[in-house]
């Protein structure tokens, strides 16, 4: 029987992630950004999704620097990666909160859906 998204710790969620990104380079294929996600709330945690080389790496963590940091509850994070909730409306109503490169922000929503990580869980 197949998990609920709920029923994935978050370090499952980033690996599955990761793996996701991996299988097909294409999209990600030039793309250079390093993203710190700053899930807050029970389960929560600190971790880094980076791309280069054509590649997706995700580490526990906030040790190196980020382009990019997306802050947002757990609920939200479960929300954004099913598409439930758009990246702009989440940040328009402060579900979202963001540091950094808004516009390597905005790209990583649509790498995302481009994978369909929702469909891998």
């Amino acid at each position: 029987m197949t998990k609920t998204i709920e029923e994935y710790s978050l370090s499952e969620l980033f690996n599955k992630i990761e793996a996701t990104l991996n299988e097909n380079s294409g999209p990600i294929e030039g793309f250079t950004a390093s993203y710190l996600f700053d899930i807050t709330g029970d389960g929560g945690g600190q971790y880094q999704l980076r791309f280069q080389d054509g590649k997706a790496s995700v580490e526990a963590g906030a040790e190196a620097p980020a382009d990019c940091t997306l802050s947002m509850s757990l609920a939200s994070f479960h929300d954004f990666m099913l598409g439930k909730l758009n990246g702009t409306v989440a940040f328009m109503t402060g579900k979202l909160k963001i540091k950094g490169d808004i516009g390597k922000a905005l790209k990583i929503e649509g790498i995302l859906r481009q994978y369909n990580v929702k469909e891998h869980l």
